[in-house]
């Protein structure tokens, strides 16, 4: 970390009282460790490479875990603080999580939030986010999931005025005689929707005016009576509950979506990680 932040290494040698043959030979053990090179070398400048950035990066964060924790022994407390990056779908984040984050931070004084809301899936290894809340089973196995709601699934939805101008669909089915409001993950649209009934499986193929890449307009649209949505339940309960939208099909579970918060390494699982897993877990569940 000092060879990085002073760029030198005859520097870090004279403020670390070794030679610079030692410190370059520590600096080249180290690369020889982890099996990359971390640096750029020439006669006169030194620079971190790709690998090098990636690596400081996990240090830094290990080494402020690190003082988190004596800290927290020192005072005989163990206080939550520092900051997270958090990435969450658009509409579970501006509908339930900011209010959530406000609780959070209210009972977690010193920790600092950054909120990426966003439809699209983080890359939590190049984009500037730690942790990530995700619908469904996570695709990458080399990533932590932390469960957060496991029981969560899709739901069709409409509004009220929608179902009394155009009916309720009976079955899934019926689906293909009504406007549906599809949601677009990248280029991909979904227009297969499946649905179980005990042991019986349909999946649809359904067609609409109205596509979009953000959850939240695909919600809106609901409200607004222009056409039938396929949800994640935890993102319109409310709406639910209030009798703005409707239940349609409610004998038909739709696709399992769990939630999870899902982590790129164990070394950030810190105690304000730990909190924030569990405060989102209760909140779910209520």
């Amino acid at each position: 970390m000092e060879t990085a932040r002073h760029g030198s290494l005859s520097e870090v040698a004279r403020q670390m009282d070794m030679t610079p043959a030692a410190t370059s030979a520590a600096v080249k053990r180290l690369e020889a460790e982890i099996g990359a090179p971390l640096f750029v070398r020439s006669t006169r400048h030194l620079r971190l490479t790709q690998d090098g950035e990636a690596f400081l990066k996990h240090c830094e964060q290990a080494v402020a875990l690190i003082e988190d924790s004596a800290e927290a022994i020192r005072s005989g407390a163990s206080v939550i603080r520092g900051t997270l990056m958090l990435s969450a779908p658009s509409d579970l984040g501006r509908n339930a999580l900011l209010g959530w984050m406000d609780e959070f931070m209210a009972i977690h004084p010193e920790i600092e939030i950054r909120l990426q809301l966003s439809d699209r899936i983080a890359n939590i290894y190049n984009q500037p986010v730690d942790l990530a809340l995700r619908y469904g089973e996570p695709p990458d196995s080399s990533l932590i999931a932390l469960p957060i709601y496991s029981e969560n699934c899709r739901v069709l939805c409409a509004s009220p005025a929608y179902l009394e101008q155009h009916g309720k669909p009976d079955s899934p089915e019926d689906l293909k005689h009504h406007q549906c409001l599809r949601f677009m993950v990248g280029e991909t649209i979904q227009s297969q929707w499946p649905f179980w009934k005990d042991d019986v499986y349909a999946s649809v193929g359904v067609k609409g005016n109205r596509t979009s890449d953000d959850g939240e307009a695909v919600t809106r649209w609901a409200l607004a009576g222009h056409g039938i949505a396929y949800k994640s339940k935890l993102d319109i309960k409310p709406l639910l509950d209030s009798g703005d939208l409707v239940h349609v099909c409610p004998d038909w579970k739709g696709q399992h979506a769990p939630l999870n918060l899902m982590c790129a390494d164990r070394r950030l699982l810190s105690p304000a990680v730990k909190a924030l897993q569990v405060f989102l877990t209760e909140k779910c569940q209520q």
